[in-house]
């Protein structure tokens, strides 16, 4: 009994540990859109907030230059949990990279990339 009882708790450490060097990031903020795959061709921002998604252009603008008067009309209801992003009733596997500046969007049809404005990701 004490073997078994030993054995769940090393084996419930190991998970903790585990999960604890897994980073978790957040969906939430601003995020840059390009069509291609270079981040300075980026034309759209996207902002992330409290299960809404807000969209604006930039056109020979600095991201970081606008606010919530900028934003284009309509929006777009989210929920964020784990690996995936539900936008608007699609589901979406949602990997992260460069320490959460990048956001790969995939429902297995088609992936979209998006850069967080805050950071140096290319």
């Amino acid at each position: 009994m004490i073997n078994k009882t030993i054995i769940i708790v090393l084996a419930m450490a190991a998970l903790i540990s585990c999960n604890k060097s897994t980073p978790e990031y957040s969906i939430e903020g601003k995020w840059i859109w390009s069509p291609s795959e270079n981040r300075a061709d980026a034309n759209t921002m996207y902002e992330f907030v409290d299960g809404i998604r807000y969209k604006s252009y930039a056109v020979n603008t600095d991201f970081n230059d606008l606010d919530s008067s900028d934003r284009i009309p309509g929006t777009d209801p989210y929920i964020f949990y784990g690996d995936t992003l539900v936008l608007d009733g699609t589901p979406l596997g949602i990997t992260f990279e460069c320490d959460g500046g990048i956001v790969i969007m995939d429902n297995g049809q088609w992936s979209n990339q998006l850069w967080r404005l805050s950071s140096d990701c290319e």
